[in-house]
């Protein structure tokens, strides 16, 4: 795998508060956009946690906006696009990060300030967009089909230095939905997709408590559930779900027979079906997983949102097992083909979850 330059290494120098200089895209920097597009698969660390196996499936959803996201279920999700704005008098590049995890909606925006290549390595490193690298900050490096991708917090500001909270290591495992989607939309363009030319509203930013100021260009939430709609609308978020063209929802509803009543479930989107046509899992198919969320014994319905448009297999396996992995004993059902249709919202009833691996 690659060094990923800079990528794998904190900042020696501690980094100034609100230090934040956009990258003009005009100059350089632009091409990062067209490097994030395809399916990613790889692995993956957030803070404690390890996944031997994750992926990420970046599309165009307008001429100068990427988007991807982590489905995780019952937990919730976590979603990262990067697009063209005008944002402290340049033309440069911003993440949207955040998503709602536990009933929490959070919204962290994220400025490019430095890009480099060194020894056939592309190097974009993106800031908190109020208080810069001190704050928060994200790292990619590219090269060829590689992707090594790095983020730093310190908890919106709470602690006195970011350090590492993600880091994902994967290849480009397929091109082709993504083609298809900057085909269809025709990415990518130098224009705006969002205008952040004045910046945003400071009396909507989340402010630390006990210092009664805000350290991130972050937008907040809470409520007992994580319904992306109305908490976005409570946050102050200047950038909601339903800004985003083109995507879709799938509200996927369960049918649970006696023999996986309390079993954990896993429910795949993939390129391909997961399963042959009796309902068996075939384990080649498996990299081609777009989305993996999973719900507990106690849940029977799943909404995916901010989907992106096209064919998928639908495919839900009950964990009979209790490895925490699809495989050998757990019950499944004959891969379903779905389309999603742009902005469509779709529903999905599944109820013949008998098939034992």
């Amino acid at each position: 795998m690659m060094n990923a330059m800079a990528c794998t290494n904190e900042p020696v120098t501690p980094p100034v508060f609100g230090d934040v200089t956009p990258v003009n895209i005009n100059s350089e920097g632009f091409e990062l956009l067209e490097s994030m597009q395809g399916h990613w698969v790889g692995t993956n660390q957030v803070l404690s946690w390890e996944w031997d196996w994750f992926a990420f499936d970046y599309r165009a959803i307008s001429p100068s906006h990427v988007f991807g996201i982590y489905e995780g279920g019952t937990m919730g999700n976590l979603l990262t696009s990067f697009f063209v704005t005008d944002f402290g008098g340049t033309r440069t590049i911003m993440a949207r990060n955040g998503g709602v995890l536990s009933g929490i909606y959070r919204t962290s925006y994220f400025v490019l300030d430095s890009v480099r290549t060194e020894d056939g390595e592309n190097y974009y490193r993106l800031v908190d967009a109020v208080g810069g690298a001190a704050t928060m900050y994200m790292e990619l490096s590219f090269r060829g089909n590689e992707l090594a991708w790095n983020a730093y917090t310190s908890r919106l500001g709470e602690n006195a230095m970011p350090t590492r909270h993600f880091s994902f290591r994967g290849s480009r495992q397929s091109n082709e939905l993504a083609s298809a989607a900057a085909q269809a939309v025709g990415f990518p363009q130098n224009e705006s997709a969002w205008d952040f030319s004045d910046g945003f509203r400071v009396d909507y930013l989340y402010e630390l408590p006990e210092e009664g100021i805000a350290k991130s260009a972050s937008f907040l939430a809470q409520a007992d559930n994580n319904d992306v709609f109305s908490l976005a609308n409570q946050s102050g978020d200047p950038f909601r779900i339903q800004d985003h063209p083109r995507m879709g929802t799938l509200q996927v509803d369960i049918d649970r027979n006696a023999a996986i009543q309390e079993d954990q479930l896993f429910i795949y989107l993939s390129s391909e079906p997961l399963t042959d046509g009796s309902g068996y899992l075939v384990t080649e198919a498996f990299d081609s997983v777009l989305l993996f969320p999973d719900i507990t014994g106690a849940e029977n319905a799943f909404q995916f949102t901010y989907l992106h448009p096209g064919d998928y297999y639908l495919t839900v396996i009950a964990d009979r097992n209790g490895d925490g992995f699809p495989g050998t004993g757990d019950i499944t059902h004959p891969s379903e083909r779905i389309t999603i249709e742009p902005e469509g919202n779709h529903q999905i009833s599944i109820a013949n979850i008998t098939v034992q691996n």
